[in-house]
């Protein structure tokens, strides 16, 4: 798209249509809906305004009226799904209220993400979507457009070239933006379309003196008795803190974060994000916000600020660039203030698919296997953050038919599933695990899910489950399976109830995949290479592949990650062993005899295949 300033002068108005509702005169409004009717006619007392081209007769006028570019780009979010009718009927309201344009408003309001909408509006208009990749390294164009305006019109110059100036817009809808840079420049614009968080960070890159910048970013925090609890509430609801706050969720969710640690220390704030299971530091608020920053987290999750000697758990519903979010707030304590940790989760992308997770070959059939018996014990193990949680809700949702009842007892509760009852946890009130189960019997289930097995207890009850015709689901924290059966034995589970219950445990690990974008193979060592032999693989003939990093994996090497497992069945050599109260490396070895693959095993198969590297492996799991 450009606009050529000659060109607009022969027709007096510029021939797109709709603007923004403060650029019009007398206060009229042109946000046009695709069913609203296209305007008043004019009045005697009033001179009617020329018909542009597009505009030569009244049924004419209505039709364009409803195919603006603006209505357009909202009825392509609304077909692909990325826009409700109902969100949209509410973020016309407040940009009504609030006099801001509704594609922006609708950003604003986190009902779709930037890159939806961008990508939305380039499909519709026909322009191309600008590569934050080829943004200039200079100013371009420094003289011609003043800051404040490319900063309230998110506008960045790209090239000035002899016939005409190239810009990236972050509402290219607008033509009086155009209009207005057509006619700064004096040539026609050629305009893509871009992200405006792009377009800011280029423009603050660009443009504005380092000192700026930081003057900018962090607002002064005047000193303050952080004992003043109405002061610290006050300050925890000012704009600084809470573009903060909402910038430090947006950045995280961006980076694909899985949880957001906020630490404070004698003398700085520190913030970390961790990604695909490994923590990395980022850019914190200033020290002086800390209090701040902290009781704003607080208020989102309905904690009770004044309370700074206990912990506190709490949720966070958001919705950051179209994404129904659900953050999971701990508060804890410490010599320096509240450490702050935000597990995000997010409810629309995550797939409850063993295939997806990296369920395949001997685990995953023996896992299957394990799910279509009619009645049991499946034991999930892993240290925390290993994916139990997932593994548990994916068996799950396979489980989930009409014909089955399922109930669940979690802390917390993480994912709502369609059609099965789940009960949260609270210890306060004398809601254990042990009680609820106690009371889950007596509702007649098919199918119980135990967030974990903590106590002799629940285990007890789990086992009395399973003997009266229930599957039952579970976890433990366990390095590996066969220390599953032990640790039942351990807590008091006597052993004649654990080979007639339990059908089999698995053990997992989560390692980091490789980007397939920037993957690069290689010719291991003879020494590495001869960690394959157990599969089976000549050292000559075997090709792994290193991280490299590029712009999918913001130059990690590694997007997402994947399962790595093991999956002890409990066959008739392993129920010797048990009633014997043998050792877990006696379990662990008859169990490999039986064809068990460890945990170790399937990530050399999986390193093998490109899908994550032997350093990866090794991180999570022992060789045997």
């Amino acid at each position: 798209m450009s606009y050529n300033p000659q060109a607009a002068a022969l027709d007096d108005v510029p021939p797109l249509v709709g603007t923004r509702d403060d650029a019009l005169p007398n206060g009229l409004s042109l946000e046009l809906e695709a069913t609203q009717a296209s305007g008043p006619e004019p009045t005697q007392e009033q001179e009617p305004t020329p018909p542009t081209p597009t505009e030569t007769s009244a049924g004419d006028s209505k039709q364009a009226s409803q195919t603006t570019p603006k209505s357009r780009i909202v009825s392509a979010l609304l077909e692909r799904g990325k826009l409700t009718a109902g969100d949209l009927g509410r973020a016309r309201r407040l940009a009504d209220d609030a006099g801001e344009p509704l594609l922006r408003m609708v950003v604003r309001l986190g009902l779709v993400s930037e890159r939806d909408m961008a990508q939305a509006m380039a499909e519709v208009l026909e322009l191309p979507l600008a590569d934050p990749a080829l943004f200039p390294s200079e100013p371009v164009a420094e003289g011609l457009f003043a800051l404040r305006f490319l900063k309230d019109a998110r506008v960045l110059p790209l090239a000035d070239e002899q016939g005409s100036v190239r810009v990236a817009v972050a509402d290219a809808a607008d033509p009086f933006v155009l209009q207005a840079l057509a006619e700064a420049a004096g040539k026609p614009i050629e305009a893509l379309v871009a992200l405006p968080s792009e377009i800011e960070s280029a423009l603050t890159r660009l443009y504005e003196k380092p000192a700026e910048a930081q003057a900018e970013a962090e607002p002064e925090f005047e000193d303050f008795d952080e004992e003043d609890i109405e002061h610290l509430k006050d300050l925890a609801s000012e704009a600084p803190v809470i573009r903060m706050v909402n910038h430090l969720i947006q950045k995280a969710v961006e980076s694909r974060a899985s949880d957001i640690h906020i630490e404070p220390f004698a003398d700085e704030l520190k913030v970390r994000y961790r990604v695909d299971g490994i923590l990395k530091e980022v850019d914190a608020p200033p020290v002086r916000s800390t209090a701040a920053v902290i009781s704003r987290v607080k208020i989102m999750a309905k904690l009770n600020i004044a309370e700074r000697r206990l912990p506190q758990d709490g949720r966070i519903p958001i919705r950051v660039q179209g994404k129904e979010l659900d953050l999971r707030v701990s508060t804890v304590p410490t010599m320096f203030g509240e450490s702050v940790v935000m597990r995000l989760l997010d409810k629309e992308s995550v797939r409850f698919d063993f295939d997806a997770l990296g369920f395949d070959g001997s685990p995953r059939d023996r896992m299957l296997g394990i799910l279509d018996m009619p009645y049991g014990i499946l034991l999930v193990t892993g240290p925390t953050g290993s994916g139990k949680s997932t593994t548990l809700y994916t068996a799950l949702s396979r489980l989930n038919t009409q014909e089955r009842k399922i109930i669940t007892v979690e802390d917390p509760v993480e994912y709502q599933l369609p059609g099965i009852n789940q009960i949260q946890v609270k210890s306060s009130i004398g809601m254990t695990f042990s009680g609820a189960l106690r009371a889950i019997v007596r509702q007649d289930p098919d199918i119980i899910m135990v967030g974990e097995m903590r106590d002799l207890e629940t285990a007890r009850i789990a086992v009395q489950s399973a003997l009266t015709g229930h599957v039952v689901l579970s976890t433990l924290h366990t390095n590996d399976a066969s220390s599953g059966v032990t640790r039942l034995l351990d807590m008091g589970v006597e052993d004649y109830l654990l080979t007639s219950t339990v059908n089999g445990i698995l053990a997992q690990r989560l390692v980091r995949r490789l980007c397939s974008h920037c993957r690069e193979p290689y010719n291991p060592r003879p020494e590495l290479a001869a960690r394959f032999d157990r599969l089976g693989r000549q050292p000559g003939t075997i090709t792994l592949y290193r991280p490299v990093g590029c712009e999918h994996c913001n130059g990690t090497g590694y997007r997402g990650r994947l399962v790595i497992a093991e999956v002890l069945l409990m066959t008739d050599p392993v129920r010797k062993l048990v009633l014997g109260h043998a050792t877990a490396t006696e379990i662990q070895k008859a169990a490999i005899a039986e064809g068990m693959v460890t945990m170790y095993e399937d990530g050399l198969r999986k390193s093998l295949d490109g899908r994550t590297t032997v350093e990866e492996v090794l991180r999570v799991a022992e060789e045997d």
